[in-house]
């Protein structure tokens, strides 16, 4: 038996993407991340929920700020889906965000005032190289730009 859909309720994909402002490859792209849901129809099309535009803001947001789209799913994994995200749940997801948030502004910030004394380096092996290799801790892995070839820190 079939079910009958209430389309005062459900959304179209076309209508998802233009309320969230995605493109309708990005909505069937976070459905394929995992990030939200559909139902289909006895046509077989698909079919979102309201409550899916909140969850596509959110993605918006995280992404903006850096959040791996991992993290994003692992978060709405931990939430219940028998019902929207709401205030509390958004709080809660923005505050386990906060500390990766602070550490990438401290690093911008550190980025922006060590530029200028970095321009035209090229090598990343220099003793005061502040941005990438300081004390020089590449120089150990061989001639190079280690960071680029894959020699350096890390790799």
């Amino acid at each position: 038996m079939a079910t009958r859909i209430d389309r005062s309720i459900l959304l179209t994909v076309g209508e998802v993407a233009r309320r969230s402002g995605v493109k309708v490859s990005t909505v069937h792209f976070y459905e394929a991340q995992g990030l939200i849901e559909s139902v289909r129809t006895s046509g077989n099309q698909r079919r979102y929920a309201r409550d899916v535009l909140r969850r596509i803001a959110i993605v918006r947001v995280g992404q903006r700020v850096g959040i791996p789209l991992a993290a994003i799913r692992a978060a709405f994994d931990a939430l219940p889906k028998e019902r929207p995200i709401g205030a509390a749940d958004w709080a809660a997801l923005s505050a386990s965000w906060r500390d990766e948030i602070e550490a990438r502004i401290r690093l911008l910030e550190k980025l922006r005032d060590d530029l200028s004394g970095c321009i035209g380096c090229g090598c990343l092996s220099l003793d005061d190289c502040a941005l990438r290799n300081q004390g020089d801790r590449v120089a150990r892995k061989g001639p190079g730009p280690r960071h680029l070839i894959g020699g350096g820190e890390g790799a």
